[in-house]
């Protein structure tokens, strides 16, 4: 791997020249694997002007030869998933199997690109009036950003442009600084599909790239994931500056589990979706709400000895179940919030914070057992943050309506489940809950390519969705044409407005 990142502007390699660079570490080892740069105001604007040349050719191509490159785009990233899941994993720190799934959920949205045919199509009313037809077109918006975080380096940047390039518009892509080497591939990978130079821009940097995008007028939209205090400051800053701008922020996603569910599955679901990928994830599941103090009790019996069984140890050794955090500072504020949980009276039941990795070679690696606390309430600080590591949290709930209005309580409202084999009950609660996805004996309920991802409250700011056909409305405007020919037209001027 280059250890010397840059950017990748106008479908060139580009040396950053602000002179302000960023470490790209091995979570694995601890070590520093690489550097990367940050850009300067006057490197976004030169990628904003080549997206914007670019703009002028690509919008024009033919939807079907869109639709033609988005088909060998897809074909290249499948040939190289295996190698851009390694170099996911050595940056990033999950697992190989995770990584694969990063890349693979990404390559479905690519799937949905490719049949932008069919999305672009507008509508047609014939004879509305005497001799006057109507119709609409979408247009694409023209030079977009996509903002995008570090636990997904594939999966989200290929939600974003993805749809955005399909639908005739150039992207400049600002990927986290964290891990940068999947998506400057794949914006290699996009040139050898056939897409115009500067059709895909990707500028390495942190708030003063940021901050470019969201306030240069050439840049007409604004696609964003990450923390829900930089959403809002997307929001806010683009919105201001009179882009269209959908911003997906944190998460605290719940987990109710009736009496009646399988406590069998209850378990897998909470191991693999509050720890997978080391709770990393939007979607994870670091909140459980069993009711009754018994289905509690049994639930955190069975749940210690799965959580103290985890293997965890360097993401590319594939008997492991989960690899380290992404850096040592995040590792820092996980353990600050196990710190803050016990200091506010929940009671620690798994530590993880002393977690050794057992391999050899490994030791100075970002890794962190699982921890799991009970009796935590709605009143701390740790329930109403989002912690983002391998933090299962249990509040225990005196009644199914008690639990059931938790998650509609919190302040964040990205994903939520409910394990019953309750029908009615399930069915009320996905109709209740004041969430924006819900799984029903699904523990992350993240929508597939042709639905869309959004949460509600502090987790999305914006008014449409990502990916799916609210993707294509995000990333095209509508034009509507009422046409007649001069054989329908009759004479002398009409001064009213025109009606049937």
């Amino acid at each position: 791997m280059n250890t010397d990142l840059g950017h990748f502007i106008g479908g060139h390699h580009v040396a950053g020249t602000s002179g302000r660079r960023g470490d790209v570490f091995n979570p694995s080892t601890g070590e520093v694997q690489a550097t990367v740069a940050f850009a300067a105001r006057a490197e976004v604007e030169a990628a904003i002007a080549d997206a914007e040349t670019a703009f002028a050719h690509w919008s024009a191509t033919p939807v079907v030869k869109r639709a033609n490159t988005m088909f060998r785009f897809r074909e290249l990233v499948m040939g190289e998933q295996e190698s851009l899941a390694r170099m996911l994993a050595s940056q990033h720190g999950k697992v190989f199997a995770d990584a694969m799934g990063d890349v693979r959920r990404g390559l479905d949205v690519i799937d949905f690109a490719c049949g932008i045919p069919h999305f672009m199509k507008g509508e047609y009313s014939n004879n509305v009036s005497t001799g006057i037809d109507l119709y609409s077109m979408r247009k694409p918006l023209g030079v977009v950003a996509a903002i995008t975080p570090f636990n997904f380096p594939a999966m989200i940047p290929m939600w974003m442009v993805g749809v955005a390039i399909a639908c005739g518009n150039a992207v400049v892509l600002k990927p986290s600084e964290k891990t940068p080497g999947v998506p400057l591939r794949l914006a290699e990978l996009m040139v050898e599909a056939g897409a115009p130079e500067g059709v895909l821009n990707v500028v390495n940097g942190d708030k003063e790239a940021v901050d470019t995008l969201l306030e240069d007028p050439r840049v007409k939209a604004v696609s964003f994931v990450g923390s829900t205090d930089i959403a809002r400051h997307v929001y806010a800053t683009g919105t201001a500056h009179g882009k269209r701008v959908q911003a997906m922020g944190g998460a605290k996603n719940h987990m109710i589990v009736l009496p009646d569910a399988d406590m069998d599955q209850v378990v897998d679901a909470l191991i693999g979706s509050a720890f997978g990928s080391a709770g990393e994830r939007c979607m994870a599941n670091p909140v459980a709400v069993p009711v009754g103090d018994d289905l509690a009790d049994a639930l955190v019996e069975r749940l210690v000895p799965r959580i103290q069984a985890l293997k965890i140890g360097p993401s590319l050794d594939a008997e492991m179940d989960l690899g380290p955090l992404v850096t040592d500072a995040h590792w820092q504020r996980v353990k600050g919030y196990i710190d803050l949980g016990v200091e506010e009276g929940a009671e620690l039941v798994v530590d993880g914070r002393d977690y050794r990795v057992p391999t050899q070679g490994y030791e100075k690696g970002f890794y962190m057992g699982g921890s799991l606390f009970d009796r935590v309430t709605p009143a701390m600080t740790s329930y109403q943050d989002e912690i983002f590591g391998p933090v299962l949290q249990i509040v225990r709930a005196a009644t199914p309506e008690a639990a059931v209005r938790l998650p509609s309580a919190h302040r964040y409202g990205n994903g939520t489940s409910i394990f019953t084999n309750d029908g009615d009950a399930a069915r009320e609660f996905a109709d209740k809950v004041e969430v924006g996805m819900v799984g029903i004996n699904v523990p992350i309920p993240v929508p597939l390519a042709f639905h869309t991802f959004g949460g509600w409250k502090a987790s999305a700011f914006g008014d449409i969705n990502q990916h799916g056909e609210a993707g294509v409305r995000f990333f095209t405007k509508t034009k509507t044409v009422t046409s007649r020919w001069p054989g329908g037209i009759r004479g002398g001027a009409d001064f009213t407005i025109p009606t049937a």
